[in-house]
């Protein structure tokens, strides 16, 4: 098995890992294996259907990335105090009704 070096510039980061070549396509070591499995599907697609699923995933990641920062800013919020008593009742209903929901 060929091993070679990946080096990942994008949001903000670089990231640099040995990679594994299996069966026409790299994956990192300790890659879940559904992961694993899609991406081994996804290379017999043709590129233009390899580049909107990678589009796609990519997006998806940036989704959360950002979620995970909101929430751990969240954390810190109430980590630090700032957090507020909440009725959860009352919150439901104003979120239903500002929904049009009953």
């Amino acid at each position: 098995m060929k091993r070679r070096l990946l080096v990942f510039r994008g949001f903000g980061i670089t990231l640099a890992c040995g990679l594994e070549r299996k069966s026409g396509y790299a994956m990192m070591p300790g890659m879940v294996r559904t992961l694993e499995k899609a991406i081994a599907e996804v290379s017999n697609l043709p590129d233009a259907d390899q580049e909107q699923i990678g589009q796609r995933l990519l997006s998806h990641v940036e989704q959360l990335r950002g979620l995970r920062a909101e929430i751990d800013k969240g954390i810190r919020s109430l980590d630090a105090g700032e957090g507020e008593p909440l009725d959860i009742e009352d919150f439901l209903r104003r979120e239903n009704e500002r929904h049009g929901r009953s």
